[in-house]
């Protein structure tokens, strides 16, 4: 039997008969499918998050939120602030002159009277500048005394001529009464008479310029002892400053009190005006509080205040305002009414509920934290069956430590949440669920 040949096929590629062809797939197919997974997610976002009642919605559990309700009620406009306790009176210890530290004779924290030494300066250019006012004025009270005495002297000259001279003219007038009667009778002649008028009317104009220079030299006399004691009266007063000056180097205490910062060393060197100390009044306080630069405009003097210490309330008035504004508050200073209590020390705190303005009927919500939050520009107000929450506008106005009063936007019987708003800020809607 003869056996079959297969002829090659012409044109054939080995193994050919082992390979398969591959279909090539589609690209959009796969790419369909990845757009239809992020159209499913972005749904399933916007159904959460967008939804067709408009806003950005979040789900809240109802227990991690608080829920007050607005009610209309009595507005106590008052404020509370922290105090604290300073003497009534604090008297400042300054150095009038500037020295060396030679003696400290009382220790920080004594109680001192006015007038006690509290140290003592020591200043070698005050004293030196002592002796050259002494010098000065020591000098100057020569000159004064020699003025003086040569003025004596020139009205003692002064003073012999005009009665030389008045002397003259009494002579003169009693002899030419004499030559009168003898030229009368033919006895003298009368030229004798004729010299003695002239002589005569020589002291009269004598006696006249002599008054005048007399006269001119008394006033030049007085105004020079004018000036010169003048200037010696200055000179004493410079001398008096001068021996206050180093009498200052003497610090004394200028108040009764406890003295306090006094913190002086032996040696130390202080300058003019340098402050040392300070005495407090020890039996009587005053209360300093610190108020947000918001109450600025209404905060007045004479305001009532309250304060609780040692479990006992006291009234206070606003005595003074600062109102200087620092790191966004102002100070005010405020006195105890009638009794003041007496187991206090300087620098205990106290709260201070401080009266504003008289109470008055108002819509009210909570002072709670959502203010912080929102500045009282917006709530959350809650639906009548807590599912949700919408975010409202609304305006409020003041403020105290329990409540806001309500001007626009809610009305009574309304609940909002008051818990903080830090993660719903961005947020218009929230879900609450169990």
């Amino acid at each position: 039997m003869a056996e079959a040949r297969t002829e090659p096929v012409r044109g054939a590629i080995s193994g050919q008969a082992m390979d398969r062809v591959v279909e090539r797939r589609s690209p959009w197919r796969r790419r369909a499918l990845v757009a239809g997974g992020i159209l499913l997610l972005a749904g399933t976002g916007w159904w959460f998050f967008l939804r067709p009642d408009g806003g950005t919605t979040l789900q809240v559990a109802g227990s991690h939120i608080t829920i007050a309700r607005v009610s209309r009620g009595r507005f106590d406009d008052v404020i509370e602030v922290r105090s604290r306790v300073t003497p009534l009176r604090t008297t400042y210890v300054d150095t009038a002159s500037g020295g060396q530290v030679e003696k400290i004779l009382v220790e920080d924290g004594a109680k001192v009277v006015k007038g006690q030494p509290l140290c003592e300066l020591s200043n070698t250019q005050l004293q030196l500048d002592l002796i050259s006012r002494e010098a000065q004025i020591t000098e100057q009270m020569n000159d004064l005394r020699g003025l003086e005495l040569a003025q004596e002297q020139t009205r003692l000259v002064h003073e012999r001529e005009m009665v030389e001279v008045q002397y003259q003219i009494k002579r003169l007038t009693r002899q030419m009464a004499n030559s009168e009667r003898l030229v009368g009778s033919g006895v003298s002649p009368r030229n004798e008479l004729d010299d003695m008028k002239d002589e005569l009317a020589y002291y009269q104009k004598r006696l006249k310029v002599q008054t005048d220079t007399r006269a001119a030299a008394d006033r030049l006399q007085r105004a020079q002892l004018v000036q010169l004691r003048a200037a010696n009266s200055q000179l004493e007063k410079n001398l008096e400053i001068a021996r206050k000056n180093l009498e200052s180097l003497k610090v004394a205490a200028p108040a009764d009190g406890q003295l306090s910062a006094f913190t002086l060393e032996v040696g130390q060197t202080l300058a003019a005006g340098d402050r040392i100390a300070q005495i407090d009044d020890p039996e009587r306080y005053k209360l300093v509080a610190d108020i947000d630069e918001f109450y600025l405009n209404r905060v007045d003097i004479g305001q009532r205040a309250d304060v609780t210490l040692d479990s006992k309330s006291f009234q206070l008035s606003v005595a003074k305002i600062r109102p200087q504004v620092q790191n966004g508050q102002f100070q005010v200073e405020l006195l105890f009414k009638g009794e003041a209590p007496t187991a206090v020390r300087r620098g205990q705190t106290a709260q201070v509920r401080l009266q504003l303005g008289q109470p008055t009927d108002a819509l009210l919500v909570p002072n709670a934290a959502f203010y912080n939050d929102t500045g009282g520009t917006w709530v959350f107000v809650v639906s009548s069956d807590h599912t949700h929450a919408v975010r409202r506008n609304i305006r409020l106005g003041r403020r105290n430590p329990m409540h806001i009063e309500v001007l626009d936007g809610l009305t009574a019987g309304e609940e909002i949440v008051t818990s903080p708003y830090t993660n719903f800020l961005e947020t218009d809607r929230l879900e609450l669920t169990q």
